[in-house]
């Protein structure tokens, strides 16, 4: 069985949740709750470049107003 979180040749979307956290998710499986797309269908390195050019801070939203 492959992993579909690190299927190199996979289509991906970036989520993100309510505290600004992203994460890489596979087009295949259910968006869970709580979690909404900010990028849609791309490769995973299209996904990759996108949360590195767009989330240089890695605290959560609440911790990164100090």
């Amino acid at each position: 069985m492959n992993d579909p979180f690190e299927d190199g040749n996979g289509r991906y979307l970036v989520l993100t949740n309510t505290t600004g956290q992203h994460s890489l998710w596979p087009v295949s499986i259910d968006v869970p709750p709580g979690w909404d797309v900010v990028h849609g269908d791309d490769t995973r390195q299209g996904c990759l470049d996108f949360i590195d050019a767009g989330w240089t801070d890695m605290r959560p939203r609440s911790l990164s107003t100090f």
